[in-house]
């Protein structure tokens, strides 16, 4: 099933009326009267709208179930009214000060056709109207002054390919001044607008007559490399490479890039430290948590004295059971370092260490602060431990338009910090972690060290742990009990590059079934999904099961997948509400996934729910998350959810599924790595199946180069 759209068409008419428009976001609903089709509805994006406003639309035609024939827009582009019943209409709107529906009938009957050039250009001819003084008049210029501004920004970058919501976002960061600011420099657009890049910035620029060898140009681009290294997980690149990509990217000549990048670095918005360079945020970053984690660790332990085995024969009798040699070396090494690091796979212990851990420093009147960088990650720490577990963000206090509240003015309160899936966290957030912990503080890192790394830039967990500056407890050993399962023997079989034992056996908890091909693939998973793991294993296939895919796009990526599940998992029906939006039909009942952190809604990129509700008056789409039953989001912030039947292996991370599927094939070649394939595996609880191809698998099984960072942590620690 394929989610491809035809190729827009455009309508245009005037705007008869708005049913519904959010200043935040431009999202519009809104009637409009068109000369072939008679009134329509229309569902777009525009900063601002009026009545009697013509508009021309790009977009396709959807029939709704409860409203009818529509039109999805794309992009809407506003044009001035040019009769004097629209002008008429569009001044009486409400939009321009000073006037209302009486001004606007005598402004029209005075100047007609003509109204808008008199008050762009003779204002003071407004006089002339019966009932306008000055004191009106130049209300109304201001005001129509300011309206035009975004109307002008709105052309302008209509004209060189913006969309509008992202010139909604440049007219709030820059208000009038927005045109001149990228005529000046439309690079600025690259470096200070979130989700505008380097090549959307160019294209305006070349349009506006920007020389291909301009200085400027030059510098943006090498910034954009390094901004495109950081979404790969780099802090920084070595010169060379960062030379020949800049140079490929900008077909410029290479003496042109080496000048940019010396005068970036001089200007220290670069930093070179020693074989590669940094943005300088990065660096300091780095330099950040590097001083302050040898500064702690230079330090002895500012915990009370730990008799190893008066406090193991304690735990082991409250407890009922005995911790082997390697888990108690980790217990009592976790109390004597100021900074301490336990990383291990599935099955080796990490959970049993740490409650013991918690417990021997509690009944010493130790107080530990517990936290995770996700809300699914925490809410696992607390359910295992048994103790308050928040994010890293809410343990630091973050506020929205302010950030962390807890730094090093303010540090957090408490004796032992636990940090755990540390492998998730990246450089800034180690870095905010870090100031915020008091002089007396002790830290415990816990995590798979071989899963993957976080998705922001950086490889902390690991650095830390290859660097040797810093105490670690590596577990090896899987007990016996988890040891009985398939999951967690193919788990390690693949991490140390073997393919794990394929025979399918009853009662396991571990299956590949080979199937060739995209579509053989897909029809798998589909009847895994509909019918096959609920009848065998009594699980809810929407809540229970997960498929976790290497990819977005193509035929086995999570766009076509969740559509695929969707139209057999949650089919239209008469009386089920849904709602269209970012090429995405959603529906009451549908499983969605939060793509981005929403600190005002306290809900987190990653975190999983159901649509509850979906209401038409407003149009509102209520999500229920676990802890947060009635989440509310309108129309312009569904790009904030996408479905979830299948999701990437990343956003999988710090989270476990009852049922957890994996399609393999060689369409997914360049994403067929070892940590991956790792991470979703480990990501089962009671059931792990692997689908696809025996070729796929053998890859991702021998692939392990693929992940490799840029960073400079660990050269710092050292």
């Amino acid at each position: 099933m394929s989610s491809t759209l035809p190729d827009p068409i455009e309508v245009e008419g005037v705007v008869h009326s708005i049913v519904f428009h959010n200043e935040e976001n431009g999202y519009t609903i809104m009637q409009v009267d068109t000369p072939s089709t008679g009134t329509i509805s229309v569902l777009g994006s525009l900063p601002a709208v009026v009545e009697g406003e013509q508009i021309k639309a790009f977009g396709h035609w959807k029939n709704d179930k409860r409203f009818g024939k529509q039109f999805l827009a794309d992009r809407i582009q506003a044009i001035a009214p040019n009769t004097n019943r629209g002008i008429e209409r569009f001044l009486a709107s409400g939009l321009i000060d000073g006037i209302g529906k009486a001004y606007a009938k005598r402004i029209v009957d005075q100047f007609g056709k003509d109204t808008f050039r008199v008050i762009e250009e003779e204002s003071q001819r407004l006089q002339e109207v019966s009932g306008i003084g000055k004191g009106r008049r130049l209300k109304i210029k201001d005001s129509w002054n300011r309206q035009k501004s975004v109307r002008d920004i709105m052309i302008f970058l209509h004209e060189n390919g913006l969309s509008t919501a992202r010139a909604l976002r440049l007219f709030k960061s820059y208000g009038a001044e927005a045109v001149n600011v990228l005529r000046s420099d439309p690079y600025r657009l690259a470096r200070e607008m979130p989700g505008v890049g380097f090549k959307t910035a160019d294209d305006i620029a070349t349009k506006m007559g920007q020389a291909a060898d301009a200085p400027r140009r030059i510098e943006a681009g090498i910034t954009y490399v390094l901004e495109q290294a950081e979404q790969q997980g780099h802090c920084g690149l070595p010169k060379e490479d960062l030379i020949k990509t800049a140079t490929d990217t900008l077909g410029a000549p290479v003496e042109l890039v080496e000048a940019a990048l010396s005068r970036l670095i001089l200007d220290t918005r670069l930093v070179a430290d020693p074989d590669l360079v940094f943005p300088s945020e990065l660096f300091a970053a780095e330099e950040a948590v590097a001083n302050s984690i040898r500064e702690l660790a230079g330090q002895p332990t500012s915990l009370p004295e730990v008799d190893p085995e008066a406090a193991i024969t304690w735990f082991e009798r409250h407890h009922q059971l005995r911790l082997g040699e390697e888990q108690a070396a980790a217990v009592i090494e976790a109390t004597r370092h100021r900074f301490f690091v336990i990383t291990g796979g599935p099955g080796v212990g990490k959970t049993t260490i740490l409650n013991a851990v918690l417990q021997i420093l509690i009944a010493k009147k130790v107080q530990p602060v517990l936290c995770a960088p996700t809300g699914r990650a925490a809410h696992r720490l607390s359910e295992s431990t048994g103790l308050e577990a928040s994010t890293i963000h809410r343990t630091l206090e973050y506020q929205p338009e302010v950030g962390f509240a807890r730094n090093g003015k303010k540090p957090l309160e408490g004796d032992y910090f636990v940090i755990d899936e540390a492998s998730m966290i990246d450089i800034r957030l180690m870095a905010s972690l870090m100031e915020a912990i008091p002089p007396n503080g002790n830290v415990l890192l816990v995590g798979d060290v071989d899963q993957l790394p976080s998705v922001g830039p950086g490889n902390v967990l690991r650095d830390i742990i290859d660097s040797g500056a810093i105490p670690v407890s590596r577990l090896t050993k899987i007990y016996r009990q988890a040891a009985s399962s398939r999951i967690i023997t193919a788990a390690h079989d693949i991490n140390e590059g073997k393919r794990p034992p394929l025979e399918n056996i009853a009662d396991s908890d571990f299956f590949f079934l080979e199937r060739n091909g995209p579509e053989a693939i897909a029809e798998t998973l589909e009847h895994l999904v509909k019918k096959r793991i609920p009848e065998g294993f009594q699980l809810d296939p929407r809540d229970d099961i997960q498929i976790l895919t290497p990819m977005n796009k193509q035929s086995l990526g999570t766009k076509e997948l969740n559509a695929r599940l969707q139209s057999h998992l949650n089919p239209p029906g008469d009386f089920k509400l849904e709602i269209d939006r970012f090429n995405t039909t959603f529906r009451v009942g549908d499983k969605v996934i939060q793509t981005r952190n929403n600190y005002e809604k306290e809900i987190f990129n990653g975190d999983i729910g159901h649509i509850a509700e979906i209401t038409t008056e407003p149009t509102s789409i209520f999500v229920s998350f676990e802890g947060h039953p009635r989440v509310e989001y309108e129309p312009g912030e569904l790009d904030e959810l996408q479905l979830a039947y299948a999701i990437t292996i990343h956003k999988s991370q710090g989270s476990e599924f009852p049922a957890v599927v994996i399609p393999l094939a060689s369409q997914h070649f360049v994403m067929l790595q070892r940590n991956l394939l790792y991470t979703a595996i480990t990501r089962g609880k009671r059931l792990v199946i692997l689908v696809g191809e025996k070729q796929a698998l053998d890859i991702a099984v021998r692939n392990r180069e693929s992940s490799k960072r840029w960073t400079g942590l660990k050269g710092r620690l050292v």
